[in-house]
């Protein structure tokens, strides 16, 4: 088959699962639910901002949810996982282990705290980090001195190991945590995009000492803004709630400060629209999960292409769908602009963090799958009302 007629066939499948519009959104939000109840309810009593009982709410909805401890909202989801890195203890100087396949705020709240991204592989199965590479990547580069894991070409200490859920996919956990144990390094997930993914059986977000969850407009679930911090540890809880509150100490009127804090607190009308959408959100992660379905059974028989699907352990929110490419299949580029010149929003997956300037020159493992990969993911619209 020639490339113009492969095109115009993967592009027929994709037009046949979605509904006929002037133009399809790669990823809306859907507010069918009390969101105008309860935003409106913080404007008639007019606790709108950093105080109020929508955060309250909105936390133990989100503990209870994934069945995380503690939950600590945030004004965003990098603000919560650079808080979850300094918890962790990165100081600067340290690197931090992170996939070089994901959203730069993966990297800029390394950044934030001083510390180095150190950049690793994916695996081909979950699009997140490969423990098999990871594992032999470590035995000649990392050496243990005083119960700390070091660089033994750099120097530096390597504090944190930092998987991302790529589009809601959960990476394999059980031998990255064997990893963190072997070479004492902490455990911090991204699961910015992955609120409603499940790895054998539980929630994304609990496996690590912490995690970050983020509810930009896009996402699953939106507070318009915003992001989470998750953890079990309730001395770890009442730190991330003290310095995303500019760590003020509680007083009738005094200004008391005790430690760097952080502005990073969630208003009380976004929380208000968070409690609305999290009522919605098992409904939600079954409508994308019917709509991955109709994707993947309907590309199952189109050459050169394949729906990504989640691995085997997993039970995935299915946030972004991924159309990827075979490694001959070389059209990414010819799709992307041939379906948003029929207004279907698609997107190719990040650039690599290696690539952007302030992340060259930064270690890295091989990143042969990742490269390979970034050349042929394209996502699909995948709006929870589209199923």
């Amino acid at each position: 088959m020639d490339k113009s007629s492969l095109v115009e066939q993967i592009i027929n499948t994709i037009k046949s699962v979605l509904p006929e519009a002037a133009q399809v959104a790669l990823h809306e939000p859907c507010f069918a639910g009390n969101e105008w109840a309860y935003v409106r309810d913080c404007l008639d009593s007019g606790w709108v901002s950093s105080v109020g009982s929508y955060v309250t709410r909105f936390e133990q909805m989100l503990a209870e949810y994934t069945g995380s401890g503690y939950a600590v909202a945030t004004v965003n989801g990098t603000a919560a996982l650079h808080i979850c890195l300094l918890l962790a203890g990165v100081q600067p100087g340290d690197e931090v282990l992170m996939p070089a396949l994901t959203f730069v705020a993966t990297a800029n709240a390394v950044r934030y705290c001083g510390a180095e991204p150190h950049f690793v592989d994916s695996a081909p199965d979950t699009l997140g980090v490969d423990p098999v590479k990871l594992a032999d990547y470590l035995v000649d580069i990392a050496q243990i001195k005083d119960g700390h894991c070091y660089n033994r070409f750099t120097g530096r200490r390597i504090a944190v190991l930092l998987p991302m859920h790529t589009f809601g996919h959960p990476v394999d956990l059980d031998p990255l945590l064997d990893l963190c144990q072997r070479y004492h390094l902490v455990l911090v997930e991204d699961a910015a995009e992955a609120l409603g993914s499940l790895y054998k059986g539980r929630h994304v977000g609990t496996f690590g000492r912490l995690a970050a969850l983020s509810f930009n407009g896009n996402k699953i679930i939106t507070t318009g803004g915003g992001g989470a911090i998750l953890t079990s540890d309730p001395e770890l809880a009442r730190l991330a709630k003290h310095l995303t509150t500019t760590a003020k100490l509680p007083h009738p009127w005094e200004f008391y400060h005790d430690m760097l804090g952080y502005n990073y607190r969630l208003p009380n009308i976004n929380a208000a629209l968070g409690c609305a959408q999290m009522e919605k959100l098992p409904d939600f992660v079954a409508q994308k999960r019917a709509l991955a379905e109709k994707y993947r059974n309907a590309l199952a028989g189109v050459p050169g292409v394949q729906f990504f699907c989640e691995p085997l352990f997993a039970r995935s929110n299915y946030w972004l769908n991924a159309l990827l490419l075979n490694e001959e299949c070389d059209l990414r580029d010819t799709l992307l602009a041939e379906t948003h010149r029929l207004d279907i929003q698609t997107r190719p997956v990040w650039r690599l963090m290696p690539e952007l300037p302030m992340y060259e020159g930064c270690p890295q493992m091989h990143l042969n799958v990742a490269r390979s990969l970034q050349s042929r993911i394209i996502n699909l619209p995948s709006s929870s009302h589209l199923w």
